[in-house]
């Protein structure tokens, strides 16, 4: 499918005119079991009836109406992830966005912005219940169309990455099986693709809690946008690294003919369905998978060399795990957690120190960060809403309190915010 035709299938889909009480957008929430591929099926919890969710589509700044129904026994919550949007609609709870009671609806309404690679899932609780939240099937892609967005692109292309069958391993939590777009490698139809065409990639890593790591042998990704938004300097990289929450747009020139994976870095998860083939016009055979050359990846790569202007306050903040699976910032669990107070239009600097052996992809609601320091570089321009700070690494990111009410900050691995790792952002009067 080519971009104008995805585009007029999504504008005559979800952007007629429609009278003010009908939603353009119906979501419907309800187990569903999952065909992976052959003999391998997950029961779980998705939107519609399919996993990924409907691929929503609008132009920035349409306000739109979403009505999501709840099929299940228990509350479930919808976040508009990268959305800046008011807190009773962003889908946090801790903001003040109410649930959607079990066997009940809600409606929202809201303004698609800003522009750029977005995407909803559930953010429900789910503690040591591997069944609930982002474990589930519940996430869709939504793509925010800028009227400046100049299409240097032939094909547009979703990527989805997902887990199956989570269970706790000794530090972290592991999965039995993967996914792209809910499928398996070699169990979904491929990627085609011609010759000379370039290819936009719009990728998502929709994990509870793993980080992936992708190539496309023999190929680039000139890596346009992170999180959605525009990069100061694209570049040409071999691998895609992506940590829970976070999105890369990317443009793949396709120049070497042939059937290949594009895949997971790490064997054990490939092998196990994180993956999907492109298939050339014309060719034929089982996909080629080589390893790509050794890559660092690093946001600072995308960044500019300007300075970033002088905060207006500073919030250091130490994330720890004093105790197996408790997570602190500063010392003090959720719900326990000093809030971050800012007020209205004033840039701050968020000192992110990493004092424990796992990496924490940090994301805040409803605004957006610019990385200025990256572990031992300084940068600018980047701007993101997910950041991942490694392990035993110091991460600096500023941010301008530009939407008042209150923000959820939280790791994205699901499992370290439900045990601690979360606090709110609020505006001082």
């Amino acid at each position: 499918m080519t971009r104008r035709q995805m585009l007029a299938l999504s504008v005559t889909a979800l952007c007629h005119a429609a009278p003010s009480s009908e939603p353009d957008v119906q979501l419907r929430i309800a187990p569903v079991t999952l065909d992976l591929g052959p003999k391998k099926s997950v029961k779980t919890v998705a939107y519609n009836g399919q996993v990924p969710g409907p691929m929503l589509r609008f132009p920035e700044g349409k306000m739109i109406t979403v009505d999501v129904s709840n099929e299940t026994a228990v509350d479930e919550l919808v976040h508009w992830h990268g959305f800046h949007i008011p807190s009773d609609v962003d889908g946090a709870h801790e903001e003040g966005t109410p649930h959607i009671a079990a066997h009940d609806h809600r409606r929202y309404v809201f303004p698609a912005r800003p522009a750029g690679t977005r995407w909803y899932h559930s953010h429900s609780m789910a503690g040591r219940n591997f069944q609930r939240g982002t474990y589930t099937g519940q996430f869709g892609l939504f793509v925010v169309d800028s009227p400046e967005d100049a299409a240097a692109y032939d094909l547009e292309v979703p990527i989805m990455l997902h887990e199956w069958e989570p269970f706790l391993a000794d530090d972290d939590i592991d999965y039995k099986l993967f996914s792209i777009n809910g499928k398996m490698l070699g169990a979904g139809e491929p990627i085609r693709v011609h010759s000379s065409q370039r290819v936009l990639f719009r990728i998502v890593n929709a994990s509870a809690t793993m980080s992936h790591r992708l190539a496309l042998p023999r190929h680039s990704f000139h890596v346009i946008a992170l999180d959605g938004n525009a990069v100061p300097t694209s570049r040409d990289v071999p691998v895609l690294d992506l940590g829970p929450g976070e999105r890369v747009d990317a443009v793949v020139e396709m120049n070497t003919p042939g059937v290949w994976v594009l895949g997971e870095l790490n064997g054990r998860q490939r092998d196990t369905g994180l993956g999907i083939v492109v298939e050339y016009a014309d060719q034929h055979g089982p996909p080629q998978w080589f390893p790509p050359p050794n890559f660092t990846w690093d946001y600072t790569l995308f960044g500019a060399d300007l300075k970033p202007p002088v905060p207006d306050g500073r919030f250091p903040m130490v994330f720890k795990e004093p105790s197996e699976h408790h997570w602190t910032i500063n010392g003090k669990s959720y719900p326990h957690t000093d809030p971050l107070m800012v007020r209205a239009d004033r840039r701050y600097r968020m000192i992110f120190d990493n004092q424990s052996a796992l990496a924490h992809p940090i994301h805040l609601h409803r605004h957006t960060f610019e990385v200025t320091h990256f572990i031992d570089k300084a940068t600018s321009g980047v701007r993101k809403d997910v950041i991942v700070v490694p392990p035993w690494r110091q991460v600096e990111v500023d941010v301008i309190a530009s939407n008042p009410g209150s923000s959820l900050f939280h790791c994205h691995h699901q499992f370290h915010m439900d045990m601690g790792l979360m606090t709110l952002m609020q505006y001082s009067t």
